[in-house]
């Protein structure tokens, strides 16, 4: 039996929006830059995508820009919207995506901002008290806070988050990566000034994303080669890619409630299972359904023993997980949000992330594997 448990990765592109791709590679080949008849048609399908994105959002079409993923679409939030708007001061989390964390590190070690992390407690969650408290000690601050942990699932509070940005006079960038298509962001209630979109996160294509920019900031091009975009990223766009997000984001947005319901519950399954056949186990960040993504769920296990042979003994029973976030598998210094809240122990930690397309029944089949390594090196 094969199962994929890594959807926080990537997740497998949904027939429908291949079928929309297909149609655009097959018939639509013009440079959507020139002016003639060919060009013009592409150009159509581009604007249509980001006006289905924009009214899906409650935002405008001229705030949502395509980019190459969710990493570029951080960066250019971060900074940009840092130098363009004249702050020094950006507050974030240690339990960020390398995106953000990484940049800002490499801004404040250029000089270019100082920065502080707001504190998390041991489940992820922010301290909202410590939150504004640096925001009222620092003269206008950049906040950059995730939505949803990419490890943990923990979610923040967006719509608390923006109060007190907007109170304080802040800019407010939420990397949404995980959330995006998962959740109904009305961009009329949310007082978030940048948030981003991975394609790959939502049964959509790779290499593909969006950053939302609000109205109300004003931003230079980050990438720059040619007045694509609205002058604001230059380069030749991904035109099916923008097309297969598009339709993956609606087919999102049209069945979500449907998807929460079916993943919720496979999650709550797997919790479960997992108590009832292996004592000991634990679960790292929030697993109240109102406080954590549904999609995630983070398991440390009590075999200490094969803490290093977790993950690669899961994949000779067919079964893809990841051990944190993929974005740093291969490295030897264990998960740096893992590390953050306080550890999780000797024992191995394991994330589990389910799509539409699981079933119970690969739920079963990966607690009875679990159960076994357990057994074995206990």
């Amino acid at each position: 039996m094969r199962v994929y448990f890594d959807n926080a990765a990537t997740t497998p592109i949904d027939p429908e929006v291949l079928k929309e791709m297909y149609k655009v590679m097959e018939n639509h080949y013009g440079n959507p830059s020139s002016i003639h008849g060919h060009g013009r048609e592409v150009r159509t399908l581009i604007e249509r995508s980001r006006k289905t994105i924009a009214n899906l959002l409650h935002a405008s079409p001229s705030e949502i820009f395509f980019t190459s993923g969710g990493t570029e679409a951080d960066n250019t939030a971060i900074r940009c919207g840092i130098v363009d708007n004249g702050i020094t001061h950006a507050i974030s989390s240690q339990i960020e995506h390398h995106a953000v964390i990484h940049t800002l590190e490499a801004m404040q070690k250029a000089g270019t901002v100082k920065l502080s992390y707001v504190d998390v407690d041991s489940k992820g969650t922010v301290d909202y008290d410590h939150l504004e408290k640096l925001l009222k000690e620092n003269e206008r601050s950049f906040v950059s806070l995730m939505h949803a942990n990419n490890e943990l699932g923990t979610l923040s509070d967006m719509e608390r988050i923006g109060d007190l940005c907007e109170q304080y006079n802040a800019i407010y960038h939420s990397d949404t990566v995980q959330t995006m298509g998962h959740f109904a962001h009305d961009l009329n209630k949310l007082k978030t000034h940048f948030m981003v979109c991975a394609a790959h996160k939502l049964h959509g294509p790779k290499g593909i994303g969006f950053l939302y920019v609000n109205h109300k900031v004003k931003i230079r091009p980050f990438i720059y080669g040619g007045a694509q975009e609205r002058n604001m990223r230059g380069g030749t766009e991904n035109v099916y890619g923008i097309v297969g997000l598009a339709k993956a984001l609606e087919m999102a947005y049209a069945d979500m409630e449907q998807h929460r319901q079916y993943i919720q519950a496979l999650k709550s399954y797997m919790i479960d299972q997992l108590k009832a056949n292996i004592p000991g186990v634990k679960f790292n960040g929030e697993t109240d359904a109102d406080k954590s993504l549904y999609t995630v769920l983070n398991v440390s296990f009590p075999c200490n023993d094969m803490a290093d042979m977790m993950l690669f003994n899961l994949d000779i029973a067919g079964i893809s997980a990841s051990g944190g976030s993929a974005c740093s598998s291969g490295t030897d210094i264990g998960s740096h949000v893992l590390n953050a809240i306080g550890g999780i122990g000797a024992g191995p930690s394991v994330r589990f992330s389910f799509s539409k397309y699981n079933t119970r029944e690969e739920v079963d089949y990966t607690v009875s594997k679990l159960k076994e390594l357990c057994m074995a090196y206990a």
